[in-house]
């Protein structure tokens, strides 16, 4: 059984998002592609996150309709930062040698492996997936082995989708009073007027 990972704040979860999980699933046939949001991203430790709850009910809004696509809570559920070698660790302990398990992330997050933590065994653990992001080139895969000695072997390259859209322009738009509907899931962004999520002080665009 194939499992695939999606990590990220997912501050809102948007289209980009979903075509990278569905492109996954379809192309390498997982069995299933969980959504995970971050608790504590150690990226973004100085900037406001919108509290777990709402990311998270964003993300089931989002795949709610989607075949193979599930969230899972793991990170938001566990206290201090979150490391994806926790999170595969965890996963791999759950599924144990039934499952392969496919960590999707962009190429510019796969040029930067060798600063998370643990990354050789990150890579002896899983399948990397790396999906190409608007504006950023391919990783040079000499440079990642010779840091990473194996991980060449564990990467999987895909060349879809290449989806522009990014969470800061999402909540500027929202900032300004524009239409997110073609960047976001109906749903969500049904939910993000509701919780009135996004808005500049003072509640209005």
């Amino acid at each position: 059984m194939k499992i695939g990972v999606l990590g990220g704040t997912f501050d809102p979860v948007h289209l980009g998002h979903i075509g990278m999980a569905e492109e996954a699933r379809d192309a390498l046939g997982l069995a299933e592609v969980l959504m995970v949001p971050a608790g504590q991203p150690m990226s973004k430790v100085n900037r406001p996150i919108t509290p777990a709850e709402h990311r998270i009910n964003m993300l089931r809004l989002a795949v709610k309709d989607k075949s193979r696509l599930a969230v899972s809570a793991i990170e938001t559920e566990r206290p201090g930062p979150s490391f994806t070698i926790d999170t595969i660790t965890a996963f791999q302990k759950k599924f144990g040698d039934k499952a392969e398990i496919y960590f999707i992330l962009g190429w510019d997050s796969l040029e930067q492996l060798p600063e998370w933590r643990e990354p050789a065994r990150l890579a002896a653990m899983c399948y990397l997936v790396a999906v190409p992001r608007p504006g950023c080139p391919q990783p040079d895969m000499a440079a990642l082995e010779s840091k990473i000695p194996g991980v060449t072997k564990k990467v999987i390259f895909l060349t879809k989708p290449n989806i522009d859209i990014s969470a800061t322009a999402i909540k500027e738009k929202i900032a300004r009073g524009e239409s997110i509907g073609q960047l976001v899931p109906g749903p969500v962004a049904e939910y993000i007027r509701t919780h009135k999520l996004y808005l500049p002080a003072g509640g209005r665009p």
